[in-house]
């Protein structure tokens, strides 16, 4: 039968001792297919290691992604965005943002933007306000048409959820749309006291991190199926960005807050340092 089918000896007996070895890898596929299927497949294989490490389940982060490659349990792929700069300029403001994305306390430093959801009826204008201190959401708003009043809402909301006006030292950064460098967007943060931060022209890095919440919405929530109405869109964006909020596991806010130091180095290595030393371990790319 060897010679019939082309294998060895030594190649035959072996399969034959494996049929009955239970599968090792079994029961951390399906934990990680459950928690995927309740995060709505987006858990890269950081995300989920540290998920997997809130149950008491401890394994090397290589074997987590190992086992998601293995049962095919990857996060899907996210979708390049497009970047668009129109309107006319009244008012421009520094850059005093910088690219520096750390914030030591809550509302010290907001970013902001608008994006399009495109739906069976239409395009869907949603405008957002994203603390750095933590990366939440702290106050969207959408409207069927891009105006100066949706950007000048999302404003009052936020400042509305704090239940207080803001402190002066706030900084609001944002990109150089006609919504922001408007006289309405000047006249509103002057009354509220917040300090307004333009990024540079034509420069989408400068605001990153609000870009970067579009990019998280859309590729796990949005283009994973087709809008109908803006009803669905306006359902889908409040169930993701309260999930976004309150469930989802976002690393800055862990590593923030967890005795380990966690870090990348060079050709995929990372540290984990903690009071009893540190350890490193190699990752393969």
């Amino acid at each position: 039968m060897c010679k019939t089918f082309g294998v060895s000896r030594s190649g035959y007996y072996d399969f034959v001792r494996r049929l009955d070895r239970p599968e090792t890898d079994a029961g951390l596929a399906q934990l990680i297919r459950e928690q995927q299927k309740h995060c709505r497949q987006t858990y890269g294989y950081r995300r989920m290691w540290m998920w997997l490490g809130k149950q008491g389940i401890h394994h090397n982060p290589k074997t987590v992604l190992r086992v998601m490659k293995k049962y095919d349990l990857l996060a899907e792929i996210r979708r390049p965005r497009k970047w668009v700069n129109m309107g006319q300029q009244v008012h421009r403001y520094e850059n005093l943002l910088n690219r520096d994305f750390h914030a030591d306390r809550p509302n010290s430093k907001w970013v902001t933007d608008i994006s399009y959801i495109h739906t069976g009826q239409g395009v869907l204008y949603l405008s957002m306000i994203r603390d750095l201190y933590d990366n939440s959401i702290v106050a969207y708003k959408t409207a069927e048409s891009q105006t100066v009043s949706l950007v000048l809402d999302t404003i009052r909301l936020a400042v509305k959820q704090e239940k207080k006006k803001v402190a002066g030292r706030l900084q609001l950064h944002s990109d150089q749309g006609f919504q922001y460098t408007s006289q309405a967007y000047f006249n509103l943060t002057k009354e509220y006291g917040i300090t307004p931060s333009m990024s540079r022209r034509g420069n989408c890095y400068d605001n990153a991190l609000a870009e970067n919440f579009f990019s998280i919405l859309k590729s796990e929530c949005i283009y994973r199926q087709k809008i109908k109405t803006f009803h669905q869109a306006n359902q889908l964006i409040d169930d993701f960005i309260y999930f976004y909020n309150h469930e989802r596991i976002r690393l800055k806010l862990e590593w923030r807050h967890s005795n380990l130091d966690f870090f990348f180095l060079p050709r995929g290595s990372f540290v984990l340092s903690a009071q009893v030393g540190a350890v490193q371990i190699q990752l393969t790319q």
